[in-house]
């Protein structure tokens, strides 16, 4: 993957970062090939500043980094996607985006939750309920799903929502464990999900 940086007069190309979890556009910058070289060298995402004239890595003064998770070259090899996870608000102006807007995307909290379970699977048992399900082995992962599946169904004939969402949440976040402890994610269901759209 090799960016195509001579085709403007002052060898720059856009770069546009997004991040990884919440897929949210966070900024616009602009990178010669120092600067994608860097970046790839440093993990962390480094442009070369049009007002400054120099190369500029995200967050050095601030120290709200842009930290590189991966680098997509378009079909003209003249504009860069690049993924990141940022510490900290993008904009010079304090906000998570230089669009104004808020880092969040519900739907990408499952992502997360997914890497919070992957992590804590191997902690100790002692410390962590996941670790502990994990030790107890496959049995008990699937008995405890069905035993959240039962009190989500009970809530789900009463008039107590808040109760149901309770018994929801529980039962969602027992199914990803038992997912990960049958090694897949839940991308792998929603893969089959969308063939059914049909």
């Amino acid at each position: 993957m090799k960016p195509n940086f001579s085709k403007t007069s002052d060898q720059l190309i856009p770069a546009i970062i997004q991040d990884a979890t919440t897929q949210k556009v966070l900024m616009l910058g602009y990178m010669n090939s120092e600067a994608f070289e860097i970046t790839q060298k440093l993990r962390k995402v480094t442009f070369y500043s049009r007002s400054k004239q120099r190369l500029w890595t995200k967050g050095e003064e601030s120290g709200n980094f842009l930290n590189l998770k991966s680098i997509h070259l378009d079909c003209d090899k003249d504009c860069l996607l690049i993924f990141a996870q940022p510490e900290g608000p993008t904009c010079h102006t304090g906000t998570e985006t230089c669009w104004g807007d808020d880092n969040k995307n519900p739907l990408t909290f499952l992502n997360e939750l997914e890497e919070i379970i992957e992590k804590r699977k191997t902690a100790n048992a002692d410390d962590s309920y996941v670790a502990s399900l994990f030790r107890k082995g496959i049995n008990k992962i699937a008995q405890k799903v069905g035993e959240e599946a039962v009190e989500t169904v009970i809530e789900a004939k009463d008039n107590k929502d808040y109760l149901f969402l309770e018994e929801s949440a529980d039962l969602l976040f027992h199914y990803l464990i038992l997912l990960q402890a049958k090694g897949f994610k839940l991308k792998d269901v929603t893969e089959i999900l969308s063939l059914r759209k049909s």
